[in-house]
């Protein structure tokens, strides 16, 4: 089985796993954190299976954008436009699920 169908956020993609989905479109889906770290967290994940953020910007840069695009409409939505975005990179970055994915932190004043 290929790493991509034994990927946690593809089978969320496929509806293998349920979520809560905030957004979605033909390329991207974003839904919220199950341990959240802020009032809002919502995760920004493109469909099409890349391990990092570095790997997306090289092969589809369009969609990179498109993820910040989709955080500020959430951020303007949640909290007047204020929002982190976090990409984590690498396990020893804290990155636990190897599809690339945005975390969005929004919906309060976050302290440094």
């Amino acid at each position: 089985m290929s790493e991509a169908n034994e990927c946690l956020f593809c089978k969320i993609i496929a509806g293998e796993i349920p979520s809560n989905t905030v957004f979605e479109d033909d390329s991207t889906i974003a839904f919220s954190d199950i341990h959240p770290k802020a009032k809002v967290h919502v995760l920004i994940v493109p469909k099409k299976h890349y391990a990092t953020v570095a790997e997306l910007a090289q092969r589809d840069p369009s969609e990179l954008s498109h993820m910040v695009g989709i955080a500020k409409s959430i951020a303007d939505k949640e909290f007047h436009g204020a929002y982190r975005l976090i990409f984590n990179t690498g396990e020893d970055a804290g990155q636990s699920v190897f599809h690339v994915h945005a975390h969005v932190l929004t919906g309060e004043v976050l302290a440094e």
